[in-house]
């Protein structure tokens, strides 16, 4: 058994001061100093304790990242999701769904078995408490299938029509699809999976704002990095954008004041409602590395003054860290933290059905716990209980 004492406790809308958080591999409760005292002073359990200034949240949930310090998912080896999922640690991320890019698909094929791999390694590590990464969840697929009108960063050589013949044998990794209704015929594609618990994304998609809803009625409850690589808001042509504000979409946006103007991110977040905004790194491989030229899906990316772009000017996913993107939100919106812990753990944790597990400290859940320090940056992380270097 463990025990934080001295931290602020973020507990969903409330900060719990002189409190303490006990733990083992999961949450077991969070009493008052006073009660903890009374109940341990003379008892016989064995339990260790960490005293912290600072506050704690619980884990980052990043569903949407290619890679980092060197490494990238496409890669299809154990050392790039090891190096990745180590990494972003660092920057408070717990938890993480491995994303794929339109490359060949022996190549995402490739990619997905790697993925799964990984997490079977990583399921019977943390069964012995060895703990030296941020748990992989799954993947995300996104691409092939998209709009090569829309592609954005995605290579258009590779974008095929939507098909379940070839990603069938991966399908319990799957658990998010981002692709673009719009090439997906009669939705027969978005039908077949609706005996499956992927998540389908509307994404690199040059849908009206007419089939944007159609689509959500035909299962499409989510929109990756809203804004880019999509139809845009107009006053006569809502598009995608307008779709994801006429009905209750999910959506995700990348918070690096790059992909959306800085003192635009919390405004529209609190227009699209706090509890269906979810934040993104879309990192690739050139984070937390220096500046100059990366590769991504097999293009070159130059990455200058914290901006990731393609040879001819295109966004290619960023640099952007967890943490960061916290500390972006706090400066340049008037958002609390209650509001934007809730957009980088809970609100992913509910869309991928994983909120009974993690997304929150409570009792019973996995003690994935994070300690800011008064400036907002990483201080120490836990997984499964277990604390990270």
């Amino acid at each position: 058994m463990k025990a934080i004492l001295g931290a602020q406790i973020l507990k969903r809308d409330e900060i719990l001061e002189n409190h303490v958080l006990i733990f083992d591999e999961a949450v077991q409760s969070i009493e008052s100093e006073v009660d903890y005292k009374k109940r341990f002073e003379s008892s016989t359990v064995d339990i260790k304790e960490y005293h912290f200034k600072g506050i704690l949240v619980p884990g980052f949930i990043d569903i949407h990242i290619h890679g980092s310090m060197g490494h990238d998912v496409m890669d299809a080896s154990e050392e790039a999701l090891q190096s990745i999922s180590s990494s972003i640690l660092k920057s408070g991320t717990t938890s993480f769904l491995a994303t794929t890019m339109t490359m060949s698909q022996s190549e995402i094929e490739g990619s997905l078995e790697a993925i799964q791999l990984f997490m079977e390694h990583q399921e019977n590590e943390f069964s012995f408490k060895k703990v030296n990464g941020a748990r992989l969840i799954g993947a995300h697929l996104e691409g092939p299938f998209i709009n090569p009108a829309y592609k954005g960063a995605q290579n258009e050589k590779h974008v095929q029509k939507p098909s379940r013949d070839w990603i069938d044998p991966h399908i319990k990794t799957i658990k998010m699809i981002t692709l673009a209704p719009e090439m997906d015929e009669g939705f027969k594609f978005t039908k077949s999976l609706k005996d499956t618990d992927i998540v389908l994304a509307i994404g690199h998609s040059g849908c009206d704002y007419e089939t944007a809803l159609e689509a959500f009625d035909e299962g499409f409850h989510h929109i990756t990095h809203c804004f880019n690589a999509m139809t845009g808001l107009h006053h006569r042509r809502p598009g995608v954008v307008g779709a994801a504000l006429t009905k209750p979409f999910t959506l995700d946006i990348i918070a690096d004041g790059i992909h959306i103007h800085p003192d635009f991110m919390g405004p529209f977040a609190k227009l699209k409602g706090i509890q269906q905004t979810i934040l993104i790194t879309d990192a690739m491989r050139a984070a937390m590395m220096p500046e100059g030229e990366y590769s991504l899906g097999g293009q070159n990316v130059i990455v200058k003054e914290g901006c990731c772009r393609l040879d001819d000017g295109t966004l290619a996913g960023s640099v952007l860290s967890m943490d960061q993107a916290l500390r972006n939100l706090l400066e340049k919106s008037d958002l609390n933290i209650y509001e934007i812990i809730r957009m980088l753990s809970e609100n992913p944790a509910r869309r991928l059905g994983l909120f009974s597990e993690i997304g929150s400290l409570e009792v019973g859940k996995k003690a994935d716990i994070v300690l800011l320090d008064e400036s907002y940056q990483i201080a120490r992380v836990f997984v499964n209980g277990e604390l990270t270097d």
